[in-house]
């Protein structure tokens, strides 16, 4: 089985840590990278080609929903996946808007987010 490809976008570094080491234990997924850095997001995805993007929409800089939408924009784009810490419907209506293709919070449990992060790529 052909393991996806996942690049992760959170500005904080031991929630990136925790879910890259959570997420690079499944036999389905391999983690590519990641980072926190608004300005490194967008070059790194184009340049690893990931199949799934996960990406905190929350952050201090308030960029969140740009870089998604950078994703969202690339040739041959990945699908996105917005891992979020707490719900918010306007910020759910935007991110789709902005190009994600699902929308979940980061309580889920780590077997439906692995089964939901294989089920997108």
């Amino acid at each position: 089985m052909a393991r996806s490809r996942v690049f992760i976008v959170d500005e904080h570094e031991t929630v990136r840590l925790a879910l890259a080491d959570r997420l690079g234990r499944a036999a389905g997924l391999k983690i590519i990278g990641h980072t926190g850095n608004a300005d490194q997001a967008v070059s790194e995805v184009r340049q690893e080609r990931p199949d799934v993007v996960l990406i905190e929409v929350k952050r201090s800089d308030g960029l969140g929903l740009e870089i998604l939408r950078q994703v969202a924009e690339l040739a041959n784009p990945p699908r996105v996946l917005v891992l979020t810490s707490y719900p918010s419907a306007w910020e759910e209506q935007a991110a789709v808007r902005a190009g994600a293709d699902s929308y979940l919070l980061k309580d889920i449990d780590s077997e439906d987010l692995i089964r939901r992060i294989v089920e997108i790529a």
